[in-house]
């Protein structure tokens, strides 16, 4: 592996694009939060439902669920518009991924017979929706959390270990940390990780374009995903304190807007 290839980008291998956070974007979400990872932004919003699907009713425990799209104008060409009775295939493989992916960090049980619904909506596309889709919502889950908490709607904190994405793709002998789109139609070999905050394996998909890599060659790309998880961690950090709902409802009521707000309108984080 090439460790000193510099990309057209200017990113060297193991490095990130630039990170954009914003938080609150939406004002009838519990969260919402548009995340960038270069010029692929997503836009993800978490609500929670005090109902549960049939086949949970009466189990006193909760369920996760996402649902992913497209946005017409998110991509070069522009992509129709999903309407009812025409489902995208891609679509529904990605909403299953990021519902599994966010299930695996909190803990349904404590949840009572709520279901909490994960909307991503990709604003544009390159490369990398879903590995920015699974880190937005994994974010907005955890900002959301804390704001139930504060509110007394949790009793207690459910997440149990949280989770980001990122993908890793193969140029020839050099391993790519976070392809963009003009890498990907250029990759050997495109793996999408998704990993807890402890380093453990959520789920793992990708393929090869042609013929095989080695067990080396894929080991290099596990160790570019981990490395690249600490950057995408740390760029989330800021915006997990808790909020007291409580609090801003009283400033609202007093005509104040609360310093939260002014915060995250403000905040933005950019890494490589």
């Amino acid at each position: 592996m090439n460790k000193n290839c510099v990309r057209a980008d200017g990113r060297h291998h193991n490095q990130v694009r630039p990170i954009s956070i914003s938080i609150d974007t939406l004002s009838n979400a519990h969260t919402s939060v548009l995340f960038g990872f270069g010029q692929t932004k997503v836009l993800c919003a978490v609500t929670m439902q005090p109902q549960v699907p049939h086949f949970l009713k009466g189990t006193k425990t909760g369920w996760l669920t996402a649902e992913y799209a497209m946005l017409p104008t998110s991509t070069e060409s522009r992509t129709p518009r999903e309407s009812s009775g025409r489902v995208n295939g891609r679509s529904v493989e990605i909403s299953r991924l990021i519902g599994r992916s966010l299930r695996s960090m909190i803990d349904l049980s404590q949840l009572g017979e709520r279901t909490i619904i994960i909307d991503c909506d990709v604003l544009q596309a390159d490369g990398g929706t879903r590995t920015a889709s699974i880190t937005a919502a994994s974010l907005a889950l955890q900002i959301a959390v804390n704001r139930w908490i504060a509110s007394r709607d949790l009793r207690c904190n459910i997440i149990t270990d949280p989770v980001a994405a990122v993908s890793v793709g193969m140029i020839g002998n050099n391993v790519l940390l976070d392809i963009d789109y003009s890498e990907d139609s250029k990759v050997i070999a495109d793996y999408n990780f998704v990993l807890s905050r402890s380093g453990n394996v959520v789920e793992m998909q990708g393929s090869v374009e042609n013929g095989e890599i080695s067990w080396d060659n894929f080991d290099d790309m596990r160790c570019c995903a981990i490395e690249g998880m600490q950057t995408i961690f740390t760029a989330m950090e800021p915006y997990l304190d808790t909020v007291d709902l409580r609090k801003q409802k009283n400033e609202k009521k007093e005509g104040r807007v609360p310093l939260f707000s002014i915060q995250a309108r403000q905040k933005s984080v950019s890494s490589s």
